[in-house]
């Protein structure tokens, strides 16, 4: 196992347990500041998350807003596929859009006037959910904005969690499908090493779910949940300058 990858999936995966999403979130723009390829990327980062997100679904799938769900399936699968096939011959860094997006989302919670430009924003929910899946294949940081718009719904925690852990499960099924029916690059890393992080993960996640998420009241979690939309904003910015 390489100790830089094994950190960053401790890391992430600490914050994907409390809030549905993270290994991908995070874990892409650590990966590639530290020299790796994005597909290569894509192959390490994504069966963890498809673990993480099997263990949050299998706890709390009750709990998934399948209205959400659906329009996941409809909308944002299908330009995940095609611009992910599109991303795997030339690279496109928005990631600087996206991170200023975030922090303006953060502000939500702050500002009447940020939340007012949100609501009006998030009625056109149907473009919402494709540009979402445009942006997951091109870039792997779609799940921002699933992020963000689970938090504007304010859902209970439980919901949010989960939906975002059924949605991030579903985009993360459809990348691998389309990397291996589509990339033929090699990618350079063993059963061994991919099953060694899966393991590290889930356990990391039972520990961080008994000890943290059960932990954190409902008007805690919202603020949280802005904190880490800010954050996620401000690697992204300064991943992209």
């Amino acid at each position: 196992m390489s100790a830089d990858i094994l950190l960053t999936v401790v890391a992430t995966v600490l914050v994907q347990s409390i809030f549905g999403a993270g290994v991908l979130l995070f874990g892409t723009p650590i990966l590639l500041l530290l020299g790796y390829e994005f597909v290569e990327v894509l192959v390490i980062l994504l069966p963890i998350s498809l673990v993480v997100n099997g263990l949050q679904i299998a706890k709390h799938h009750a709990n998934i807003d399948l209205g959400f769900y659906r329009r996941i399936l409809w909308l944002s699968l299908p330009p995940i596929a095609v611009f992910l096939f599109i991303v795997t011959h030339a690279r496109i860094n928005i990631g600087l859009f996206i991170g200023a997006f975030l922090l303006f989302i953060a502000l939500k919670d702050f500002s009447a006037g940020a939340a007012r430009a949100i609501d009006a924003l998030m009625k056109y929910e149907k473009p919402y959910f494709v540009l979402m899946g445009v942006i997951h294949g091109l870039s792997n940081l779609g799940g921002s904005l699933l992020t963000a718009l689970v938090h504007h719904k304010a859902y209970p925690k439980d919901t949010a969690r989960v939906t975002v852990a059924a949605s991030y499960a579903t985009f993360a099924l459809v990348q691998l499908l389309t990397l291996f029916a589509f990339s033929g690059q090699q990618i350079a890393i063993t059963f061994y090493d991919e099953a060694s992080y899966a393991i590290v993960a889930s356990l990391v996640f039972v520990l961080a779910d008994e000890t943290l998420y059960l932990n954190i009241g409902q008007g805690k979690y919202q603020r949280l949940f802005s904190v880490f939309l800010a954050l996620s904003g401000m690697l992204l910015i300064a991943r992209s300058l």
